[in-house]
């Protein structure tokens, strides 16, 4: 959520600056703004709306100068108007700041700002920051930035300039993201590796309670006592081309279309000789030895990953496994303590909401396994173990493949997990593995099955509500489908366990409602099409998603969509692809923007 991009270097800041928040705008916002240091005088445009307004001022007003920061602002306090986007100046000038994160003590400071003399222009909370700044500045601005931050309740990442200081920016994390960029006579920050990696592939992964200060041939690492630090230089594996759409219309579809070889990436490693082999195994089967329940915590699609990993671990583990809302476990008194196994999913690894819950797990004793995609986020460094995605980046804001590494890595940790506690065989365990090995193959057969799908979409598109009915994992998968679709086509879209439609749900149903059954659990097919009987009595239009085997299904459904054979317990990752291509259409037909939907933000950094 938010994106910000630093740089100190021998070519026009501005440049390098807006490039980087083209490559974060995925991250979601609704406002933009830039400021540069030229020779010791701050200058500052910024815009509402999308970057291609900040580009039209850009254009017609230049910012020249080698150092300065950017920003795209997702609106919390105050609209997204210019007066509230980011960077803000202090009231002499030597200041400016950009800011993710929400500061909790925002209006005490404000009020004794204000009793200082400060004047706030903005309804934001960051405007705090730059004043305190400002206040403290005798000369040194270390020292300021330190005795600022001290006084900070909350989360935040903050990029800084001073017109004392021409060449140099600086930059502080505490709980949301802020890498550090090591080039060649030019250094930068920002929130993601996206901003930066068409200049460097070296990175410094800035910890919570450090400071950066960078310059064009420096850059130098503090904690928040003033204290220098010695940091380790991480180099990035993938390179610009991967976050490009290489000829595809949207990042969507490009990364529908990745994930065969995006699932590939996230289980052949972890396959060797036949074993599935997880990193730092040994420890891991140790803290899962004695276990009594395993907790799922997430947000979002990563909560319908860690769905459909409850069915599977439990299934073949026979543990008894809850899935909690990470925003719900934070606020509830969970039955969690030194028994139990806490998973946590994010794909960005800097989800607020799961970052929380993980805390509280650990401090009522369990052990947490994390299951992220990004490297050095800060959920990644929290959790005892960590079990990556290598789903590379996602560029839209709708999860594809994203979601799908995620559950591939509960299917690779299932089977693993039950092979230690011996809840199954060598035969079975051998069978199983080579059911996940067959994924990313099955996963293209998902797509090549499925020509129709666009047609589909277009006899479909007009629909005002979508329902999705499946049972066990069908109907986890149908959460992901739901979701999928009211994100990026707006229309109003639910999932419910089929056996429950007679119990209510079944009252919506009238002619022409669209209905997609999912029925692809072999050993439920008939119950799900006991449903499908129901709501065609009632005049609905029923899109059916089973295996190809089913040939019955034609004359019981009036669309279909198919997935390849394969074990029950590993349909999720091919029932879910045709469907992501099914909402993918639609809002396409619907003229939506796919890649950037309406008030939606990649990575949700805030409460």
């Amino acid at each position: 959520m938010c994106g910000i991009v630093g740089f100190s270097g021998k070519e026009k800041a501005v440049d390098a600056i807006y490039t980087g928040l083209k490559h974060l705008e995925y991250r979601g916002y609704d406002s933009a703004g830039i400021a540069v240091n030229n020779n010791g005088s701050l200058r500052m445009l910024k815009a509402s709306g999308n970057l291609e307004n900040l580009k039209q001022k850009l254009d017609n007003d230049k910012l020249e100068g080698p150092c300065g920061i950017g920003h795209t602002r997702w609106a919390t306090h105050g609209a997204p108007t210019d007066v509230n986007a980011h960077p803000h100046l202090s009231s002499d000038g030597k200041f400016a700041i950009v800011h993710n994160g929400i500061i909790e003590n925002y209006l005490e400071l404000k009020e004794e700002l204000i009793k200082e003399g400060y004047k706030f222009l903005s309804e934001t909370d960051t405007e705090v920051i730059v004043h305190l700044l400002e206040h403290y500045y005798k000369g040194d601005v270390k020292e300021a930035f330190l005795k600022t931050v001290s006084r900070l309740e909350g989360s935040y990442a903050i990029g800084v300039i001073c017109s004392d200081n021409p060449g140099v920016a600086y930059a502080a994390k505490y709980f949301a993201p802020l890498i550090v960029g090591i080039g060649d006579g030019e250094n930068l920050f920002a929130s993601d590796v996206t901003a930066i990696i068409g200049h460097t592939k070296n990175v410094i992964y800035l910890e919570d309670g450090e400071f950066a200060e960078i310059s064009k041939d420096k850059v130098t690492i503090y904690d928040f006592k003033g204290n220098e630090v010695k940091k380790e230089i991480s180099k990035v594996e993938w390179d610009v081309e991967s976050a490009e759409k290489g000829g595809y219309e949207h990042f969507m579809l490009k990364e529908i279309m990745e994930q065969p070889k995006a699932i590939k990436s996230a289980i052949e490693p972890r396959i060797k000789n036949g074993r599935i082999v997880l990193e730092n195994e040994e420890e891991l089967a140790s803290a899962c030895k004695n276990i009594e329940r395993i907790v799922i915590s997430a947000c979002g699609s990563a909560f319908h990953a860690g769905y459909v990993g409850r069915y599977i671990i439990e299934e073949l583990c026979k543990k008894s496994v809850k899935i909690e809302y990470a925003s719900e476990l934070r606020y509830s008194s969970p039955v969690i303590n030194e028994k139990a196994l806490t998973i946590v999913v994010s794909q960005s690894g800097e989800t607020a909401d799961t970052i929380a819950a993980l805390k509280e797990c650990k401090a009522r004793g369990s052990k947490v396994l994390a299951i992220v995609n990004v490297v050095g986020s800060t959920i990644a460094k929290l959790a005892d173990f960590v079990l990556y995605t290598y789903a590379g980046p996602e560029i839209a804001v709708a999860t594809t493949k994203g979601y799908t590494t995620q559950v591939a890595v509960f299917d690779l940790f299932a089977v693993w997990l039950a092979d230690k506690l011996k809840t199954i065989d060598e035969k079975i365990y051998n069978n199983l593995v080579d059911d996940i090995m067959q994924l990313p193959e099955r996963i293209q057969r998902s797509i090549d099955l499925n020509p129709n799908v666009e047609k589909l979409a277009r006899k479909y598109y007009k629909n005002d509500v979508v329902f999705f009915i499946g049972r066990n994992l069908d109907y986890a998968v149908g959460l992901e489908a739901s979701l999928k679709l009211k994100e990026i086509s707006y229309l109003h879209s639910e999932a419910y366990a089929a056996g429950e439609l007679k119990h209510g749900t079944i009252a919506l149903i009238e002619d022409g409602s669209l209905v997609v059954a999912l029925a692809c659990r072999e050993d439920l097919y008939a119950k799900t099409m006991s449903n499908v009987k129901e709501v065609k009595a009632r005049g609905a239009n029923v899109v059916a998603v089973t295996d190809e085997d089913n040939k019955d299904i034609f004359t019981e459904a009036s669309d279909v969509i198919l997935i390849p054979k394969i074990n029950s317990l590993f349909v999720a990752a091919c029932e879910v692809v045709p469907l992501q291509l099914f909402s993918y259409y639609i809002a396409k037909e619907r003229g939506c923007d796919i890649d950037k939907p309406k008030n939606l933000a990649k990575s949700v950094t805030v409460e």
